[in-house]
């Protein structure tokens, strides 16, 4: 979102209703919340970084500040299993509507076992398996999948399914719906299915202003899962500016994995001279850590698949470099990265961590109920 120019916006960046470390737990409830589940995904990431001292730092004057939490988050892990699963339950080919999550690596990893990516479902052969992202689809794809009578795993994210079912309740008590967001998101395309004649995306300072609603006692924000906390609550006081009466969605709509991994970069970024953050350009999250870095403090900030895409001019007269990762980046990146600047006379990375996570999502209903009793 790109709500107001940065100058514009408030200098204080912790706000009352910002991230919690409390959405990070609670039950293990299957996709659609019904019952305990069968099978659970729960993948913990150690890095295995120890605070540096001055004792055992090779340089003392230069510091590498790692971030936590950082990397998968519960949805990009069950969606990431998901497919691997489905390759070792079926077998290749396993089809995937669109990229499974925003990383390059993880696609290309999947698709060297057997996963083939397509942009449609009519790309799909009539009658074979397809995954559906973890963003989410519109009911429109779930009916074109039908009538192609292709077997359906639906590795959405139960956050994003969360903003689907909000999306569907308001429209049905007519009201009009703001949804925040980038226009063109795949997540954005799937919420925005569920009730396209209620739904008016939010894009940029224009929609703000030209916006039009038919009762303002009836209107509702809702946003993407990945935006930025402050630039989103921004947006959400413009709104609110034209529409004073316009409603808070029931719960926040902004994923825990994102407001933690934005909350640790806000505290970071006023001590670095440089945060790298690893992530793919089509990751919204991932883009969002940078601007969240630069806003907070950070000198400068940049976003890089992997170590190799660093540039080495970045690293002239810095001394403290922050290091994260977004929501759909699996830790090894990461750890190449502590390697490249060990390499170049860094020393260990001290973690900082924001918030503990525990939630786990089960793995879809679809899947399940196929899985050999042995990994069940």
């Amino acid at each position: 979102m790109s709500a107001a120019p940065r100058s514009a916006r408030r200098p204080e960046m912790a706000r009352p209703d910002g991230p919690t470390a409390s959405l990070g737990t609670g039950p293990v409830r299957d996709a659609d919340g019904v019952g305990p589940a069968q099978w659970v995904v729960c993948r913990t990431y150690h890095c295995g970084m120890t605070p540096a001292t001055p004792e055992t730092s090779a340089m003392p004057a230069r510091r590498v500040l790692l971030a936590s939490p950082r990397g998968y988050c519960a949805g990009v892990d069950r969606a990431v299993v998901t497919v691997e699963k489905a390759l070792e339950q079926y077998g290749a080919p396993v089809y995937v509507r669109k990229q499974i999550v925003h990383n390059k690596h993880v696609v290309a990893g999947l698709e060297a076992r057997g996963a083939i990516f397509v942009e449609e479902t009519e790309e799909v052969p009539e009658g074979a398996l397809v995954v559906f992202s973890a963003h989410g689809v519109s009911p429109a794809v779930h009916e074109e999948a039908a009538a192609r009578r292709l077997q359906v795993i639906d590795a959405t994210c139960p956050l994003v399914t969360k903003v689907h079912k909000e999306a569907r309740r308001f429209a049905a008590e007519d009201y009009d719906i703001l949804l925040i967001g980038h226009r063109g998101h795949e997540e954005v395309e799937g919420t925005q299915g569920e009730a396209p004649h209620s739904i008016q995306v939010i894009n940029d300072q224009a929609d703000v202003d030209n916006v039009v609603i038919r009762d303002p006692d009836k209107v509702i924000w809702l946003s993407q899962t990945t935006l930025s906390v402050d630039e989103t609550l921004d947006t959400v006081d413009l709104l609110r500016k034209r529409f004073p009466l316009m409603t808070a969605p029931p719960s926040d709509d902004i994923c825990y994995a994102t407001q933690n991994r934005q909350e640790v970069v806000k505290q970071i970024a006023p001590d670095c001279d440089l945060v790298i953050v690893v992530g793919s350009k089509n990751s919204s999250n991932s883009v969002r850590l940078v601007e969240v870095a630069l806003d907070a403090g950070a000198r400068a900030s940049y976003l890089v698949d992997d170590a190799s895409e660093i540039d080495e001019g970045w690293l002239t007269g810095v001394s403290s470099v922050g290091v994260t990762s977004g929501a759909s980046v699996p830790d090894d990146l990461v750890l190449g990265v502590l390697s490249y600047l060990t390499d170049r006379g860094y020393p260990a990375a001290e973690e900082f961590t924001a918030a503990t996570e525990t939630l786990t999502f089960s793995l879809p209903k679809e899947l399940r109920k196929d899985l050999r009793p042995a990994t069940a």
